[in-house]
């Protein structure tokens, strides 16, 4: 079932086939009661590439309530403001205070470290979106862990649950159709290394953003054919057999002078704003359309786009395994997994991680299919993509003028 199918239950992922033996035990038995002390996640001995999930087959959902309850209050990062609507449905229904912060992703994972390194921990969750350094760093070095209700674990494809996809999101092409009402006035991703785009596309700096950085690495790794068929269509001829179709596109990129920028806000007034007369494309969250009714911003996706018009970038849930509030944590993951705390990150799209959930109602303009217009990540990628963060941040130093 297609993810452009709103109101109704997904049974399952179109991206199901991505499956990894690397990021998935073959047993995710590991198994924790909802006691107030919780499961000891730093205690495992597995390698650094091999963490298990917490699967809490004991799952009591009034025992966890109650527990959490006692604890009374839970501390969540994430790094859109959405957050704080997450977390004040989360009070309203159990009576605990939810403190929801927007951080940038760099910073929670500064943070986390030294606080768990500390012994001093003010995070109990963090709603993460940047999967190489969750898996690489966070998860690698037990300052979190993955736990997982068990009653939705039979729910959740094998490829979402390691680390925990509680979310997924996307980074799209847009333009603005008041000075391209004829549509989007470039069809191919390669257009935009030619010399009529040079310094008309705008994204927020791939060097802070790292689910930028991980979309070249996917680029690379699992978009390379479709990325070379569309060269093929564009230019009229092959590129050279050896290059990497991801590479020559990155540098291709950095080298027509992109505009760079601290932040998606920054991105879509580039393209967007009322009063923007300057023909341009750029890179930004979906997040953004709310400024289509917030902002009177001009903005749609670029539909038609070869050979995607952006991609999805997983959300991921973790908890800190020195988590002062252990059960107040676990009940905000699992209310993260259900309808009416998802609902709450949904109002400018995005496609759940529990596959029974809908996506909700709202669609960017110009998008009708999550799967089939963006590039999907590659989970079991994401260990490649943290070994590969620093290369590819080098080829877009070494070419970006």
């Amino acid at each position: 079932m297609s993810r452009h199918i709103s109101g109704t239950p997904r049974r399952r992922f179109g991206h199901h086939r991505l499956l990894t033996a690397a990021l998935v035990a073959g047993t995710l038995g590991a198994a924790a009661a909802c006691a107030p002390s919780g499961p000891d996640p730093a205690s495992g001995t597995e390698s650094a590439g091999a963490v298990k999930p917490v699967i809490d087959t004991k799952f009591d959902l009034d025992k966890l309530v109650t527990a959490a309850k006692k604890e009374g209050s839970v501390t969540v990062y994430d790094s859109t403001g959405d957050i704080t609507k997450t977390a004040a449905a989360f009070t309203k229904k159990y009576g605990i205070k939810a403190t929801g912060v927007k951080s940038k992703v760099g910073e929670t994972l500064e943070k986390m470290t030294r606080e768990n390194q500390s012994g001093n921990v003010t995070i109990d969750v963090t709603n993460y979106e940047d999967g190489p350094s969750l898996v690489g760093q966070l998860l690698a070095e037990k300052t979190v862990y993955t736990y997982i209700p068990g009653p939705v674990a039979q729910d959740l494809p094998p490829s979402g649950q390691n680390p925990l996809q509680v979310l997924s999101k996307g980074n799209l092409w847009v333009y603005n159709p008041e000075l391209f009402p004829g549509g989007c006035p470039v069809h191919s991703m390669w257009d935009l290394t030619e010399p009529k785009w040079k310094g008309k596309v705008a994204l927020q700096d791939p060097l802070s953003k790292p689910n930028i950085v991980e979309f070249f690495n996917q680029l690379k790794s699992g978009g390379d054919q479709q990325l070379r068929q569309a060269y093929q269509d564009t230019f009229h001829k092959a590129l050279p057999d050896g290059d990497s179709a991801g590479e020559a596109w990155v540098k291709g990129l950095a080298k027509n002078s992109p505009i760079l920028t601290s932040s998606d806000d920054d991105a879509a007034a580039a393209v967007a704003a009322p009063n923007q007369k300057k023909p341009r494309i750029a890179l930004v969250s979906n997040a953004k359309f709310r400024d289509v009714k917030d902002k009177g911003y001009h903005m749609r996706v670029c539909t038609g786009l070869r050979p995607w018009a952006g991609y999805q970038y997983p959300k991921y849930s973790a908890i800190a395994t020195k988590a002062e509030h252990p059960n107040a944590a676990k009940l905000f993951v699992h209310f993260m997994l259900t309808q009416e705390g998802i609902d709450t990150q949904l109002d400018t799209g995005g496609v759940p991680g529990n596959p029974e959930l809908s996506t909700g109602t709202f669609m960017p303009a110009g998008l009708t299919d999550w799967d089939k217009q963006l590039l999907v990540f590659d989970p079991s990628k994401l260990r490649d993509d943290f070994e590969n963060l620093q290369p590819m941040q080098d080829l877009w130093r070494l070419n970006h003028g």
